[in-house]
């Protein structure tokens, strides 16, 4: 199946659903737009969709979607329209969505208003309060990190769609093949970045970024997912890793403003 320049940028269908979860994606809404986005990530995203992982990806989308799955989140790109390729000075790598209803927003471990704090940012949260002395946020919106996305952090999962109630159902589905490609992308690229990898999925990713990184222009830290099962354990446990401030230390160095965790 090929895709048209069309079907590149917008989903064509009628919003005719049925009443459903605030962060459903929608068969009338795929392919999501990008119209939002900056030239560099639309430059990279249509010459995924238009390789064979990005055709075999859009078949089993469409597929899905047209069968009636409940796929979240509505906006997959959500993470590259907040963080634009030029100003990326942070990457946060997560694994794949939430899949309960009305939690994944497109912002890897961020959660939409109104929903319950999950354990695993609960646990960054109260890295950053330990390492920096900020406050847990508090209020309908405490699980956003849009204000992250907003600073230059790229709140990246390696996989950007899920099925409800199925974690990791889209991981093997091609969605890699793409933010492999991100990753390599940012690495190669001449600004120096921070990059955070919890965990050993994340730290799978981590000869992708050192192949760029001869120089050492970028931080790449690691630590324990901050997940309760993970997070104190050793060899690296995430409480107590310090990697907030190290981040904001290295910003400045370089005369950049620090991250307002």
């Amino acid at each position: 199946m090929r895709l048209n320049q069309t079907d590149l940028f917008c989903g064509d269908g009628a919003h005719l659903a049925q009443p459903a979860p605030s962060n459903q994606l929608l068969a009338s809404d795929w392919p999501p737009c990008m119209e939002t986005l900056t030239e560099a990530w639309r430059e990279l995203l249509t010459e995924f969709w238009g390789s064979p992982a990005g055709l075999v990806l859009d078949h089993k989308l469409r597929a899905g979607l047209a069968a009636g799955k409940v796929i979240f989140p509505h906006s997959p790109y959500r993470a590259l329209a907040l963080t634009p390729f030029e100003e990326v000075q942070v990457v946060v790598l997560g694994q794949d969505p939430y899949h309960g209803p009305d939690q994944a927003q497109g912002l890897a471990f961020s959660v939409g208003e109104g929903q319950k704090i999950p354990p695993s940012l609960r646990n960054i949260f109260k890295e950053i309060q330990r390492d920096l002395g900020s406050p847990i946020p508090s209020g309908t919106d405490a699980g956003s990190l849009v204000r992250w996305a907003e600073q230059g952090v790229l709140l990246l999962n390696t996989a950007l769609t899920v099925e409800q109630s199925i974690p990791a159902s889209h991981s093997d589905w091609g969605w890699g093949v793409l933010t492999d490609k991100v990753i390599q992308s940012l690495s190669a690229h001449p600004k120096p970045k921070a990059f955070l990898l919890w965990g050993a999925h994340a730290q799978s990713k981590a000869s992708q970024i050192e192949a760029f990184n001869g120089q050492g222009r970028h931080l790449v830290l690691k630590a324990n997912h901050p997940s309760p099962l993970s997070a104190l354990r050793p060899p690296t446990p995430f409480m107590g890793c310090g990697h907030f401030g190290q981040v904001n230390r290295w910003l400045e160095g370089q005369k950049k403003t620090p991250i307002l965790w």
